[in-house]
């Protein structure tokens, strides 16, 4: 749930690009592997992307080597930052790791980005991501907490959907659930599912926003094949210096899954 508090320069800033018809663009955090369940016959080892864009409009920003970059598996995390390598996207800094899968099981690969300014919004982002990885037949672990300041757990199995599936996630902030977050959900609009690019037809068709219950649950449908993102946002308990300002934090838990089309 968005309660970040604005200075009332930047709130009419915004009044007037709302009147002007530019939307503000929603920013994700973005983890994908190469391959989301990992067979017998497939290769062990995959590759992971980790960016911070706008997944409709295919923007990119510029991302500093995160803070953390790990993976949980059954139960045990482990550290994995020095395994990422800058990559260069549309001019921007992305990162990518490799990993190799060693035993069944799910793997929860998670990310804490170094703190983005946004001065558009006159606050710092941290946007906590997720993604699973099904490895082997041993479906265990998916529903398991990261332990991040924030995150999504999924509470439907978050692979192997089918277009049309609804994928159902709670939202917790240090551990416990956000009554009736917000939830913007985007398609990444680069999925090898559907290379051919989805045109919005107007502004409230780039960034879906579902809201969750009373103990943070939440669903969604997924219309497309392809990698879906959501992002339920807070502020934080804390704040951050900039030019000697606090200045508000924006935290997101992001949580990605893909879909596929029956063929």
């Amino acid at each position: 749930m968005r309660r970040i508090k604005r200075s009332s320069l930047v709130v009419g800033i915004m009044v007037a690009l709302c009147c002007w018809g530019v939307s503000v663009q929603a920013h994700f955090g973005v983890i994908t592997p190469s391959d989301d369940i990992v067979t017998q016959k497939d290769k062990k080892t995959i590759s992971l992307a980790v960016k911070f864009i706008h997944p409709m409009e295919g923007h990119y920003m510029e991302m500093e080597k995160p803070k953390q970059f790990g993976v949980v598996a059954a139960g045990k995390k482990k550290d994995l930052l020095s395994t990422l390598k800058s990559e260069k996207m549309h001019d921007f800094t992305t990162w990518e790791a490799k990993y190799k899968i060693k035993r069944p099981g799910d793997y929860t690969f998670y990310v804490e980005p170094a703190p983005y300014w946004e001065p558009a919004e006159d606050l710092f982002i941290i946007h906590y991501t997720k993604v699973c990885v099904a490895a082997l037949g041993l479906e265990a672990g998916w529903d398991t907490p990261v332990g991040l300041e924030t995150e999504i757990v999924p509470m439907t199995r978050p692979y192997g959907f089918w277009t049309g599936n609804i994928f159902t996630g709670q939202v917790l902030v240090k551990g416990k659930a956000v009554p009736f977050a917000e939830v913007e959900v985007e398609y990444l609009n680069e999925s090898p599912e559907n290379p051919k690019t989805v045109k919005a037809p107007s502004d409230p068709y780039v960034t879906q926003v579902v809201k969750a219950d009373k103990n943070g649950v939440f669903s969604y449908a997924m219309p497309r094949a392809g990698w879906w993102g959501f992002a339920a946002l807070s502020e934080a308990s804390w704040t951050m210096k900039k030019d000697g300002e606090d200045k508000s934090i924006e935290i997101g838990a992001v949580y990605w899954v893909r879909a596929r089309d029956m063929k």
